[in-house]
């Protein structure tokens, strides 16, 4: 019996029997994207991207990814508590054009200290590069740690979600998108300041994580007590897996503070799909253990160190398995031989016993222009999922 798409979601995530496979787009179907946004900053209002955007919501088992943290929490929260926001005592945000770029500068004084933080967005280009990053020696962190946590008070509103359930109906479900407190605490740095930090400052490492921890959790708290029964994303992972840091790591940093994020989902009936690009291969067990019941995007070598093939036969009967075309392929890889890839992950996702199999890509594309090569490689892909 054909399924609809929630259906078949649904049916997917509780590791039950569907009449074939799901077929997802990941951040296309799934991320707000508006072609009627006028916006020069926009990318997804040239009209290459509407084919895409088209085939995403017609053809395919939707997946929308959304949070339920109010726009201006911060703020309400102040309005409400103190008749002022608390954030704004400590956080100043300008926003301004420069060279053509949208930049957006954030300045914090805090205990006497004062730091700053720059992003800048290009009009061609759909993600934000951090030019300048917040925290750069250990005299920022402990400046930062002296926050007051009420500055990171959040307002919970599950209501955009459930509109948006509503106009999804039969063609797909909403995902609740959250960072983990590793990507909170992993953002404030460069990379290599973290990577050094999260080696030889274990014990600040973890008052830092320990102090992101306390909003986040009690953010998915609240959600999930509100919003039973729902698939998650939880972001943030990868900041701990190799090559960048040892196992022992991913279980101090991730199993010991994204763990009870997932044993909140899990209470009330939702699904947990842990998001990590990369090597995953010596973390796996770990993300078991933590009962996770998804992971995406199960990259394959040489981006990531574990084959679709490998992570089914070993992980299949555990995990929901969301993967694992890469995005790369879908724009560079002739037609002819990328209908043999989305054949193979086929193969290699559904061989055997497992939990369940979501074809999916491993990002999005994020420049303006859609090429003919890449639109056709997308329709391949749910062409043969529609044909499974």
């Amino acid at each position: 019996m054909k399924m609809t798409k929630r259906e078949r979601l649904m049916a997917t995530l509780r590791g039950e029997a569907v009449d074939r496979p799901a077929v997802n787009l990941y951040e296309v179907g799934g991320l707000r994207m508006d072609p009627a946004d006028p916006d020069p900053f926009n990318v997804y209002n040239d009209p290459s991207w509407k084919p895409l955007l088209d085939l995403a919501e017609n053809r395919t088992d939707i997946i929308r990814m959304r949070n339920a943290v109010r726009t201006e929490s911060h703020r309400a929260w102040g309005d409400l508590q103190q008749g002022q926001s608390l954030r704004n005592e400590y956080f100043k945000t300008e926003t301004f054009e420069e060279n053509g770029c949208r930049m957006t500068r954030i300045t914090l004084t805090v205990a006497g200290h004062t730091m700053t933080s720059t992003t800048r967005r290009e009009p061609d280009v759909d993600t934000v590069w951090t030019t300048e990053h917040l925290l750069k020696s250990k005299d920022d962190l402990l400046a930062y740690l002296q926050l007051p946590d009420e500055v990171f008070a959040e307002m919970v509103d599950i209501t955009p979600l459930l509109e948006e359930e509503r106009r999804l109906g039969d063609r797909g479900i909403v995902m609740v998108d959250t960072e983990d407190p590793l990507c909170a605490a992993a953002t404030l740095f460069s990379m290599q300041d973290f990577l050094v930090f999260a080696v030889t400052q274990s014990k600040l490492c973890h008052r830092l994580l320990e102090k992101c921890a306390r909003h986040i959790h009690c953010r998915t708290e609240e959600i999930a007590r509100q919003l039973p029964g729902h698939l998650w994303r939880i972001y943030g992972p990868e900041f701990a897996t190799e090559p960048y840091l040892p196992p022992r790591l991913f279980d101090e940093y991730v199993v010991g503070y994204t763990g009870p994020m997932v044993r909140m989902i899990k209470d009330t009936g939702g699904f947990a799909r842990i998001h990590v690009h990369g090597k995953i291969r010596n973390v796996l067990r770990s993300i078991v253990r933590m009962g996770a019941d998804a992971i995406d995007p199960i990259e394959p070598p040489p981006q990531g160190d574990a084959s679709l093939s490998y992570v089914r036969q070993e992980y299949g009967k555990d995990l929901v398995l969301f993967g694992n075309l890469e995005v790369a392929d879908i724009e560079n890889t002739e037609p002819s031989d990328f209908e043999k890839v989305v054949r193979q992950a086929f193969a290699d996702g559904t061989r055997g016993q497992g939990r369940g199999f979501v074809l999916m890509p491993t990002a999005s594309p994020i420049g303006r222009k859609i090429s003919a090569r890449t639109m056709q490689n997308y329709e391949t892909i749910v062409r043969i999922a529609e044909g499974f």
